[in-house]
């Protein structure tokens, strides 16, 4: 295919680099890449060795030595020309994107504008790395609060975005000061070798070192696991599963580095008697099959006032037997095909547990087999009438399964039962009152990191800080002031006086 020559993907890749040179490592297995899409083979990629994660970290500390010492808008500049590099690329790229993940052509096309949405951001974030000027209660004393980089910082990335977490974490860790290591998903490495080699120019032409941006290809119970109890690596941003966050976070924790979790969610949309349904039933939809329901913030549940819910459940049912599952590279479908065969199983194995706890299948479920479905990774979109109690219910299933839940009572009664689970990543409410907005959005509300009004759970803007509570992680990555948390911080006080004075007016005379 004619992206990946354009990408520099060839039938057999390394799987390490220091964002300007690949090592040559070919004897430590590989990854055999196929595609959802069709099950065609891609390419592999070689895994990297012990050896190359080693050198790779110790390329990284010592290009930190002089990234850091950098001014913040001239690392800005350097990201502005990644951004620039990416729109040269845009397209390309998100076809590899649809076609090694599977989501569909406008949603990679959508990854890849996030990723130069967060170097626009950064370079206008490198002019505002701003502390805090402080009264001290001593005269003739200033006091100030100061950010400084971290050092290395470990990103590994999951199959559902392969390249915009990255982007998030690793434009906005650089114009901190710090330099990353990338480890992505073995289902998804492709993307991510793609993104190197169209960085690499930009580095080689601002003659910077190698280290800055690298990349690290291999099994996480051997690279994944190497970073998360490398002291090397200050700081760990982690996407992935509950099961798969708790972990990293014990493991970060017991070397007292810190971390980014961005794990689960089991998003809810709220629908009172107030809810606009032309705008509620497109976003339910989109937030619940978009990506084939393998995003961290697709719509798992729908709560609905059980004055509407006969109405509701009738129109989207209508709706998803309209739904256009195929090829993502067609831009008419509006569904692609789950990640593997793995995940067709879990879809299969979630709907079965929960008929059996007492669920209603009203549409969906089935696997997609003939012409144009070769892969076996296609699965028709799901609704399940449900209540919020059930054990799947109260899991997230990384597919895409919708429950209908109805609710009597008011907004508090709904919002009740939107909480009433371990995750608490992103939430929605749509209503034409104000009060039940503001109740939604007040602090006796929703308690999800991501609370909406009148748009879906999905599709968050890069401006905004992204992240969820509870069995989500509590991490935030992108925008607003996240990027504190890729820095140190540090409180200074200067005394300019010819006196000693102590602080809580303590004497100490000698």
């Amino acid at each position: 295919m004619e992206f990946l020559k354009t990408l520099a993907i060839k039938s057999h890749n390394f799987g390490a680099s220091t964002g300007v040179n690949w090592l040559n490592t070919d004897n430590n297995g590989q990854f055999d890449i196929s595609s959802p899409a069709d099950g065609k083979a891609i390419a592999s990629v070689y895994q990297c060795s012990v050896e190359d994660y080693d050198h790779i970290i110790t390329t990284a500390e010592q290009a930190f030595v002089h990234w850091r010492k950098i001014p913040a808008p001239e690392r800005g500049e350097v990201v502005r020309q990644i951004g620039n590099r990416l729109r040269d690329f845009k397209q390309p790229l998100g076809e590899l994107v649809a076609y090694e993940m599977g989501k569909s052509l406008q949603e990679g096309l959508g990854e890849v504008q996030e990723m130069i949405d967060i170097c626009d951001f950064a370079v206008g974030l490198s002019r505002q790395l701003d502390g805090s000027t402080l009264h001290s209660e001593r005269p003739l004393h200033r006091m100030y609060d100061q950010y400084h980089p971290l050092g290395v910082v470990g990103v590994i990335s999951a199959f559902n975005f392969p390249v915009a977490v990255w982007a998030w974490n690793a434009m906005i860790s650089a114009i901190c000061g710090n330099v990353t290591v990338w480890k992505p998903s073995e289902k998804t490495p492709l993307t991510a070798i793609a993104c190197q080699n169209i960085i690499k120019d930009v580095l080689v032409t601002n003659e910077l070192p190698e280290g800055i941006f690298s990349l690290v290809i291999g099994a996480g119970n051997v690279v994944g696991e190497g970073m998360l109890h490398d002291k090397r690596i200050p700081l760990m941003s982690v996407t992935g599963s509950t099961r798969v966050g708790r972990h990293a976070g014990q493991v970060v924790a017991s070397r007292f580095g810190k971390s980014i979790l961005e794990l689960g969610g089991n998003n809810a949309i709220i629908l009172t008697p107030n809810a606009d349904l032309k705008l509620a039933i497109p976003g339910t939809v989109f937030g619940s099959v978009g990506t084939c329901g393998q995003r961290c913030t697709s719509t798992r549940r729908v709560i609905i006032h059980e004055s509407i819910y006969q109405q509701v459940k009738d129109v989207l049912v209508q709706a998803y037997q309209g739904l256009k599952i195929g090829t993502p590279l067609d831009e008419s479908n509006h569904v692609g095909p789950l990640i593997d065969t793995q995940a067709v199983t879990m879809f299969k194995d979630a709907l079965e547990k929960v008929q059996a706890e007492g669920g209603n299948l009203l549409c969906g479920g089935d696997v997609l087999s003939g012409e144009g479905f070769e892969s076996g990774c296609y699965v028709k979109p799901a609704i399940v009438e449900a209540e919020n109690h059930f054990d799947m219910v109260q899991h997230e299933t990384f597919a895409p399964i919708l429950y209908l839940i109805k609710y009597t009572g008011d907004i508090h009664d709904a919002i009740a039962v939107q909480n009433d689970v371990v995750q608490g990543l992103s939430s929605a409410v749509f209503t034409d009152s104000l009060r039940e907005a503001e109740n939604f959005l007040s602090h006796w509300g929703s308690d999800c990191g991501i609370a909406n009004v009148n748009i879906g759970t999905s599709g968050a803007e890069i401006g905004g800080a992204f992240g969820g509570e509870k069995e989500t992680g509590g991490g935030r990555e992108s925008g607003s002031d996240a990027w504190k948390a890729y820095m140190r911080r540090q409180t200074n006080t200067i005394n300019y006086s010819t006196e000693l004075p102590l602080a809580q007016g303590i004497k100490f005379d000698i």
